[in-house]
This record gives structure tokens, C-alpha cells and sequence, in this order.
């Protein structure tokens, strides 16, 4: 879980995140985003990747990236059971959505 929230602590793998939920996309394509270095970018995609909050795969010497959500899901899900926020078999819910009765 700590693994998750330190891949969430900087603002381009948090903006990394939010591109990728349009659908995956090219490293090239994703860094050309951000106004760093490649090497910069390539550090950002390996702590998200380590944390499993995106996968790779290489493709005609590209690497491709997408979003793996349910890495996210869990860690929230853990953080807000450690905090009594939730029991262990309540669904995680996106913002705004009504709670069912």
C-alpha cells in the first residue's frame, strides 16, 4: 500500500494516471505531455509500474502503457478499512455515487 501512495505523491504520475483513462498509450505519446526529460519520464512510468498501478508492454519496439485500477482499488480500499472507514466487504464507489439503501 505505501508503495502505491508514494507512486501517487508526484503531480505528472498522478497526471500520468488520468491520461491513461482515455486508454493506453505509447511512452512517446505520454511523455510528450510533460515538459521533462525522457530519463525524468522513464523514472516516473518504472514507480508506477513498480507500485503496478500501470502495466507495460512492449510492442514493435515501443512500450505501450495502461491503467490497472484494481492495484488502486485495493490500496484505497486497505487505507480506508486501517482508518474504520469502511468493512471489509463494502464496494468501493467512484465520487458522487449514492450509496444504495
Amino acid at each position: 500500500m505505501a508503495t502505491v501512495f508514494d507512486a501517487l505523491s508526484h503531480p505528472i504520475r498522478r497526471e500520468v494516471l488520468e491520461l491513461l483513462k482515455q486508454g493506453s498509450k505509447s511512452a512517446g505519446e505520454l511523455a510528450d505531455n510533460f515538459p521533462v526529460s525522457k530519463p525524468t519520464m522513464s523514472g516516473h512510468f518504472a514507480k508506477l509500474r513498480d507500485a503496478g498501478l500501470v502495466l507495460s508492454e512492449n510492442r514493435g519496439g515501443q512500450v505501450i502503457y495502461s491503467l490497472n485500477m484494481s492495484t488502486l482499488e485495493e490500496a484505497l480500499h486497505g487505507f480506508m478499512g486501517r482508518m474504520g472507514m469502511m468493512s471489509d466487504t463494502a464496494p468501493i464507489r467512484p465520487v458522487g455515487q449514492e450509496k444504495p439503501e
